[in-house]
């Protein structure tokens, strides 16, 4: 349960520089993928380069392995590239390069890294200052993440599905 709430804001950011690989990833990735069978499979391509680039050190942890790593500290590498996987992408239905320069991934330039921080943020703070606090809920480890709101879209649910019958 607390490895699914760790899907809320990041950054993966790989240490040393770019090798010839990333590079020639990066500019074939230039444009963002926007249908989410190509989402899918440029997160699939990138995450599989990073796991074979960090292949002896993914269970050390992500701020030994990675640069510029600002929230999920501690978090074993590896699991750090799942939790960006399964967690931010699907959660926000978009694909590594809308936070990241693909192959460059601890550069600061898109301003969508850091607001993913702040969410990360929020959401530890609706959780821990809000949430657990509240008299009453039966569950006492109560869960809000990027799916939460959501809904797979980089812009949150802001409409109910009609009730079913």
């Amino acid at each position: 349960m607390r490895t699914f709430s760790i899907a809320l804001t990041i950054c993966l950011l790989v240490a040393g520089t770019p090798n010839r690989r990333q590079q020639e990833t990066a500019s074939k990735a230039q444009a963002e993928p926007s249908t989410p069978e190509e989402i899918r499979k440029f997160n699939t391509e990138q995450i599989s380069a990073l796991e074979k680039q960090i292949a002896s050190t993914e269970n050390q942890p992500s701020e030994a392995v990675f640069k510029n790593i600002k929230i999920l500290t501690g978090i074993p590498a590896g699991n750090l590239l799942k939790i960006m996987q399964m967690g931010f992408s699907q959660s926000l239905g978009t694909s590594c390069a809308h936070c990241h320069v693909v192959g460059q991934w601890e550069k600061e330039d898109k301003p969508t890294k850091q607001i993913a921080r702040d969410m990360w943020n929020m959401d530890h703070a609706v959780v821990s200052d809000y949430l657990k606090k509240m008299e009453g809920l039966k569950d006492r480890n109560p869960l809000v993440n990027c799916t939460t709101c959501h809904r797979g879209q980089l812009k949150p649910a802001l409409n109910l599905d009609a009730p079913k019958n």
